[in-house]
């Protein structure tokens, strides 16, 4: 009886034993095992037809692809999450991941930033691509990190142009006691009245509107927005005088950034870095074609001569010595000492 027992008794032990490492043995391939995503919700303000949301896509897309899925972008255009301001006082929170704003409001955190509105500080785009691209470009995006930001790198918002529904603008003579919106900006506030126009802020939802009811005479911004917004049905001319270049900042909340594994900080360095690449060519090519479509559209499209823009420059040049103390004497001239290494003389 004993002898019965016992052998029970092992057998049950045995078959607990069997149990148990078949449980530890048979655990999911790594293969089947489920990828955790991670998803990164980018705003903007503009809407899908932009070079803005393309850039975006072409990110999307290769985030997607090196992160092999683990990482999946989702973007929302047309300002459904908020302006620039409260865009980025939502990646400041850690509430939203990344957007993609213009310099100019980056200015109310730092107002170093306001160099970029200094009227014709970029003589061509060849320049503006070295310039940000390299040490300068660099030294600005990592001092976002002080507001709770982190800059990944430059897309291109472009070179700023007038429209207005008065007359043709060749001189800064012309300018004179037109109406013209411009954003809630002082750098581009001073530059207008310098060229004796009436400059009016107010928000970019209602600048169709304003000029459609002669509220003001135009308004000035990159080719793409002007063609895009369909601006050509409420106004007569186009002047392209290139009068501000504007980048786009691509920046991520510093509170998520710093949560992210490193192969997925290096995912998105590089396809902020590729695609940025990609957007500001496929901004180049589509303001051609813009401007071109403003004239089909029956706008007069006048392109200043180098003569003609050097007029526009001396009248505004007293700008930057009226906010150097603002943006800071030092900033200033390490911006243009850098622009001048690679400007052809």
């Amino acid at each position: 009886m004993k002898k019965t027992f016992k052998l029970v008794s092992l057998c049950v032990m045995l078959a607990a034993l069997a149990a148990l490492f078949a449980g530890c043995g048979g655990s999911q391939p790594a293969a089947e095992k489920k990828v955790e995503k991670r998803v990164i919700k980018v705003g903007i303000g503009l809407n899908e037809a932009s070079p803005q949301y393309k850039g975006l896509q072409k990110f999307k897309e290769i985030v997607e692809k090196e992160s092999k899925g683990r990482l999946e972008v989702n973007i929302f255009a047309n300002a459904q999450l908020g302006d620039d301001i409260k865009m980025m006082t939502q990646l400041r929170a850690g509430t939203l991941e990344m957007t993609v704003p213009s310099s100019s409001p980056i200015a109310t955190l730092d107002k170093k930033w306001m160099v970029f509105d200094l009227p014709f500080l970029f003589p061509n785009e060849e320049v503006v691509d070295k310039v940000l691209d390299g040490p300068v470009g660099q030294k600005f995006l990592d001092s976002l990190s002080a507001h709770g930001l982190k800059g990944l790198g430059y897309y291109e918002n472009g070179y700023r142009q007038l429209t207005n529904s008065k007359r043709e603008v060749k001189e800064p003579a012309d300018v004179k006691g037109l109406k013209i919106r411009t954003m809630e900006n002082p750098v581009h506030l001073a530059a207008w009245r310098l060229l004796g126009a009436n400059p009016t802020p107010m928000p970019f939802s209602e600048v169709f509107s304003a000029m459609q009811q002669k509220t003001i005479d135009g308004q000035e911004n990159p080719s793409t927005t002007n063609f895009l917004q369909k601006f050509y049905e409420v106004q007569k001319f186009n002047t392209i005088s290139n009068h501000v270049y504007t980048p786009f900042v691509a920046m991520f909340s510093k509170k998520i950034w710093d949560t992210l594994a490193k192969e997925d900080q290096d995912v998105i360095l590089k396809a902020t870095k590729e695609a940025s690449v990609w957007q500001r060519k496929y901004n180049r090519d589509m303001m051609k074609e813009c401007e071109e479509g403003m004239a089909k559209n029956g706008v007069t499209v006048t392109k200043l001569t180098p003569e003609q823009q050097k007029a526009f420059a001396d009248a505004t040049a007293p700008v930057a010595k009226q906010f150097e103390a603002e943006i800071g004497a030092d900033t200033i001239k390490e911006v243009m000492t850098e622009i001048a290494k690679y400007t052809k003389k």
